[in-house]
């Protein structure tokens, strides 16, 4: 079974790094842990924009396995614009079906409440594997109704012990 990761690169971020005991990470054993537990070929990490500053973050994400992608932004608007990834990681996801690129289910990493109406539409269409939430608390309650087999909480000590 070939299957694709979509990861909301901020939302990974903050749901690891909010809440009462902050964590980190360790994204070579994250990207391993998603090939091994859920035959992740390609993983995309979607962040908000190139900073000069993170150049090392960069290449700590693509030494890991993982495929960055940016959103594109105008030269004007940096540095005073909100990274929102949504809609860039939504068009991907759906680019992938309609060019009925070869592979069979999606997971994807992210609390973000945003991305309901994709999950609903995947599962729909037999192509949703699960969707990770980083952070138990910070979950949006929406996706209560898609069924528990459908996601799990990374900060779940079992899967927490396996990527740190």
């Amino acid at each position: 079974m070939k299957n694709i990761a979509f990861i909301d690169g901020q939302n990974l971020y903050m749901g690891t790094k909010s809440g009462n005991e902050p964590w980190k990470v360790n994204l070579t054993k994250f990207r391993i842990y998603l090939e091994k537990k859920y035959s992740v070929e390609k993983a995309y990490y979607f962040l908000g924009c190139i900073q000069e500053k993170h150049q090392e973050l960069y290449e700590e994400i693509q030494n890991a396995g993982f495929i960055l992608i940016f959103k594109e932004h105008s030269s004007a608007m940096l540095g005073k614009k909100k990274g929102n990834v949504d809609t860039d990681l939504v068009f991907n996801v759906m680019k992938k079906l309609y060019k009925k690129e070869d592979f069979e289910q999606i997971v994807l990493i992210s609390g973000d409440g945003d991305y309901k109406m994709l999950v609903e539409f995947l599962i729909e269409e037999k192509r949703f594997k699960k969707i990770l939430f980083p952070n138990k608390s910070r979950a949006s309650s929406l996706y209560k109704k898609i069924g528990s087999e459908y996601y799990d909480y990374l900060d779940n000590q079992d899967i927490r012990k396996k990527i740190i």
